[in-house]
């Protein structure tokens, strides 16, 4: 049965082996013979792929193998401490920000990953607002969030999640490349830090907030207006890493500084996975189906995917 050969040298594909014994099980006996709890694989992600695995990739995924994706989805800084603190034990890592995953978890729970898609960020807004009507009406983002009141917009605890923290960065980039001084502790001062990514989305779509600093997928989830970022601040350029990397920022809790870097998401498997099969599966799955990707909003790029570290054989990529 799939997931349970231990002494073969490499697993026959699941497809392979639905094919030669469709004729003697039904799609309900398949997935109660895998075996140690692997009809499900569990996923720990960054918050900004909720609906990406929940409405897209989890569906897709238990269709074509009869395994069920159980996510949960936190900002990917409070993912690595919650694998770091064993307070979580997912099969599946993924992480918003490729080198935060390999800087605290290798060595530890894997040495290796694979960069899947990338994004980009910008403003998410609600077009009913004063905020939403000004860009609409071609104003640049940087002079009307400029005249929000206090709370109106809303970024990502930098603390928790690097969605946050990019906002902080795009806020120091975007101040040297409009030549506002003062610009990023003035719009810091300004917005209300979201530890809840999910609940960034819902105040702007309920008027609550006017706008949000978000990525690209996170609106196209919500069919929300989105203005993206110049690339001189979206990180989706990665001809631009050494210029994203003239900013920095360092989070309280850890100490972690992350240096500016292009958007990359990337995922492994637990070294102690309880379901370690199944979890290759998966990320195999994520990689080798960019149009789903792409369909959930998300950005795969002819360099990707492009795997880091020692990835198993078993992986067909």
């Amino acid at each position: 049965m799939p997931y349970t050969a231990p002494h073969a040298p490499r697993r026959a594909r699941r497809r392979d082996v639905l094919a030669t014994t469709g004729a003697l099980f039904t799609s309900t006996s398949v997935v109660g013979c895998l075996g140690r709890g692997s009809e499900r694989v569990q996923v720990l992600s960054a918050g900004s792929l909720a609906r990406t695995f929940e409405d897209h990739v989890g569906p897709a995924f238990s269709e074509e193998t009869g395994v069920d994706v159980q996510g949960e989805y936190y900002g990917a800084n409070a993912v690595m401490r919650m694998v770091e603190d064993r307070t979580k034990h997912p099969d599946v890592i993924v992480s918003a920000d490729a080198r935060l995953l390999r800087d605290r978890l290798y060595g530890e729970v894997t040495d290796w990953d694979i960069e899947f898609a990338s994004n980009s960020v910008g403003i998410g807004y609600n077009a009913e607002t004063m905020f939403g009507k000004r860009l609409e009406n071609g104003e640049p983002w940087y002079r009307a969030a400029l005249d929000t009141d206090e709370g109106d917009l809303s970024i990502g605890d930098p603390n928790l999640d690097p969605l946050g923290y990019r906002a902080v960065q795009a806020f120091e980039l975007a101040e040297r490349e409009h030549d506002v001084e003062g610009f990023r502790d003035r719009l810091l001062d300004l917005t209300y830090r979201e530890p809840d990514e999910p609940q960034m989305m819902a105040g702007v779509e309920s008027g609550s907030r006017a706008g949000a600093v978000v990525y690209r997928n996170m609106a196209v989830d919500h069919d929300m207006p989105f203005q993206e970022f110049p690339p001189a601040y979206n990180f989706a350029d990665p001809e631009r890493a050494d210029h994203y990397a003239t900013v920095e920022f360092t989070t309280d809790e850890e100490g972690y500084t992350a240096e500016g870097r292009p958007i990359l998401y990337n995922a492994t498997v637990h070294d102690e996975a309880d379901a370690p099969e199944a979890g290759h599966d998966l990320v195999e799955f994520l990689v080798n189906n960019p149009d789903l990707l792409k369909h959930a909003g998300l950005t795969v790029g002819d360099s990707l995917p492009r795997p880091a570290g020692a990835v198993p054989e078993v992986l067909e990529l």
